[in-house]
């Protein structure tokens, strides 16, 4: 099992992952999409209306300068004249700031539903994507780490279309148009000093960024780590209690947030030395653009209108150039997130559906293995030229030892794998070669341990048919011998059943599963040991339930308990991934094989826990009732 994890782990780690170019191409269809007329519209009026924004923008100062000149060089005679156009410059002024905030909300508020739509589909597809995945993928992973990747790609989405489009394009055009107009007006001295400024600035930035993101990606591995953690610990909150490890838990959850606490304050500590660098490269790069203006103004090139414009422009191009380092750190982050989730996406689907493959159509529901061989790994191999044919209507029950590959027939019977040598056959059809879903639809199973959804009764029963009406649902209840216990319940139908039906008893979720089962009407029905962790009293009440529910089906059950399935009209027996032994119950008894072995041992232990209040332990006739009754009796009394 060591080299198993090992290597899907690397597998993982090679596919789910993408580069910043992939992740690019894959979100550019969605601001683009072929099939949204709409949305490639609103992308074009919003870069309208962008444009529109810093052409405003960028003239403001201009205005600015006008207003002062005006007021500062007027004469006596003519004062109030020119404090009437200083005053139309400064509404002039106002306007224009006005109008560039107008037309930025605009752009805004047209580009909103773009980036919703897109959130939607991302999220839709990665959720899809996720159920279409094969057993093995979901059996290695943590669910705690998948919807992390899950959630910070999403937002690492919104992110990016937000500022990549809104910030750092706008960004670099109001600094090329900054550049070009000081040359215009000033001379390229001037436009040296700001592009130098600049330059030294971003590589600054990029340089100290690119290190902090290496730190913030620790950082999220290890909140990542955390959070699969708690959410393992949550999940198993019985467990915890049963053994008393509220405080183990809380010290190993501990143990991972203070490794993140490390990292997040080596983060905080590399802003703060990235903040003061930038304030000292643009502060730097200001005063000398101020100076130089200075000289100008006191040698009559240039008026106090222009020292007070190259003072606007600097400032105005400061403001936006403070966040850069925050933009490009979320840019960064934000496609690694989103490198992970798209990663995801890219991940194939071990069981796929053969192009153009039909539904199944089932006629009677015979089920046939022809020498069917399967393998999680190549090196262990766990059935070996499988061999049998369930007819339609007979009910053949699996029984065996752990590992003999009783539950990997209901799992390739289901398709959550494919066969690696033979066929599986339902009818006739082989499994590959139909629909998934259609399949899905045809076949029943009530598993060993039902796990409900955070719902009410109502929705879990729907959930097997969810067009079926309230009668159908109360029906199936009945069937299922449910339904009186629900209207006891203070809300009957609509009580909810707390986190994976954690309210009901055991006995109570198998019947809500046997009654999911019943109301979906499958005519094949699989039961993997769905009684095996019942009582005996529920377990026998509940066999009734699956005696009635298997009528007109074909019905495949996987028992571990043999005296459940000793009236079955075949029992196979397997072992190592071989049958070694099928008949009736009877047969096999007069066999005198492994079958009857089991029958043996099971039957004396049974015996043993019923005389288990008779002390001492030599009265027992047989080492297993000896055994049983010991382990029974060892404990002290509560």
């Amino acid at each position: 099992m060591r080299r198993i994890t090992s290597d899907l782990t690397s597998a993982d780690a090679q596919s789910d992952s993408a580069t910043a170019a992939q992740t690019i191409r894959r979100v550019l269809p969605y601001l683009w999409p072929k099939d949204a007329p709409w949305v490639r519209h609103r992308v074009m009026l919003a870069m309208v209306a962008l444009i529109l924004s810093k052409i405003i923008s960028v003239s403001t100062p201009v205005f600015y300068k006008q207003a002062v000149d005006r007021l500062a060089g007027g004469t006596p005679d003519a004062a109030t004249i020119l404090g009437l156009a200083a005053v139309g410059l400064t509404v002039a002024y106002g306007l224009a700031r006005l109008g560039s905030v107008a037309f930025g909300e605009l752009r805004d508020a047209i580009f909103v539903r773009v980036t919703q739509r897109a959130l939607r589909k991302l999220a839709l597809e990665t959720f899809t994507h996720i159920h279409r995945l094969s057993m093995r993928y979901h059996i290695t992973r943590k669910t705690g780490g998948l919807s992390r990747i899950i959630e910070r790609g999403v937002k690492g989405v919104d992110f990016l279309l937000r500022f990549l489009l809104f910030s750092v394009g706008p960004l670099i055009l109001e600094l090329s148009m900054v550049a070009v107009i000081f040359a215009a007006l000033f001379g390229w001295q001037y436009m040296a000093a700001v592009v130098i400024t600049i330059v030294l600035y971003v590589a600054f930035t990029f340089r100290v960024t690119e290190w902090r993101v290496q730190v913030r990606r620790q950082m999220n591995d290890q909140d990542t780590d955390a959070n699969q953690k708690a959410i393992d610990s949550l999940l198993n909150f019985e467990t915890v209690k049963y053994f008393g490890a509220e405080t183990r838990e809380a010290a190993r959850y501990d143990r991972a947030m203070q490794q993140y606490e490390g990292l997040a304050v080596k983060t905080g500590q590399s802003l703060s030395f990235l903040n003061f660098g930038q304030a000292l490269i643009i502060t730097s790069g200001l005063v000398t653009v101020m100076v130089m203006a200075a000289i100008g103004v006191g040698a009559g090139v240039l008026t106090v209108g222009d020292f007070v414009m190259v003072n606007a422009y600097m400032i105005q191009i400061t403001l936006p150039l403070n966040f850069l380092g925050t933009v490009y750190r979320e840019i960064r982050q934000s496609l690694v997130d989103m490198g992970q989730m798209f990663g995801l996406l890219s991940h194939p689907t071990e069981v796929q559906d053969k192009p153009g493959a039909p539904d199944i159509q089932v006629r009677g529901g015979e089920v046939e293995m022809d020498n069917v061989s399967f393998h999680y790994d190549a090196s262990r191999p766990i059935l070996k030229g499988i061999s049998l044919r369930v007819g339609a209507g007979q009910r053949v029950a699996l029984v065996g030892p752990s590992g003999s590959g009783k539950s990997t027939i209901g799992r390739l019977l289901f398709r959550f794998y494919d066969v690696t040598g033979g066929a599986l056959r339902i009818d006739g059809q082989d499994v590959r070669d139909i629909t998934q879903d259609s399949l899905h639809a045809r076949i029943g199973v009530v598993p060993q341990d039902t796990v409900l959804f955070n719902d009410t009764i109502l929705y879990n029963i729907a959930y097997g048919r969810p067009e079926a009406t309230r009668e159908e649902v109360e029906a199936a209840a009945r069937s299922a011998r449910i339904h009186d216990f629900i209207l006891s319940m203070p809300d009957g139908y609509e009580t909810t059943v707390g986190e994976r039906g954690l309210k009901l008893s055991g006995g109570e979720k198998q019947r809500v599963g046997i009654a999911r089962t019943l109301l979906k009407n499958p005519p094949i029905l699989l039961l993997d040991e769905a009684t095996s962790a019942l009582d005996t009293q529920t377990e026998r009440d509940i066999q009734d339930s699956l005696l009635a529910m298997g009528k007109g089906r074909t019905v495949i059950t996987i028992a571990h308990r043999l005296s459940t399935i000793a009236d079955a009209d075949r029992i196979i027996v397997l072992e190592a991934g071989h049958i070694v032994e099928q008949g009736t119950h009877t047969e096999l008894l007069a066999n005198n094989g492994r079958y009857a072995s089991m029958w043996a041992r099971q039957s004396s232990e049974e015996e043993a826990i019923e005389k288990a209040g008779r002390p001492p332990s030599e009265d027992y006739e047989t080492d297993d009732e000896r055994e049983v009754y010991n382990r029974f009796t060892s404990f002290p009394a509560a």
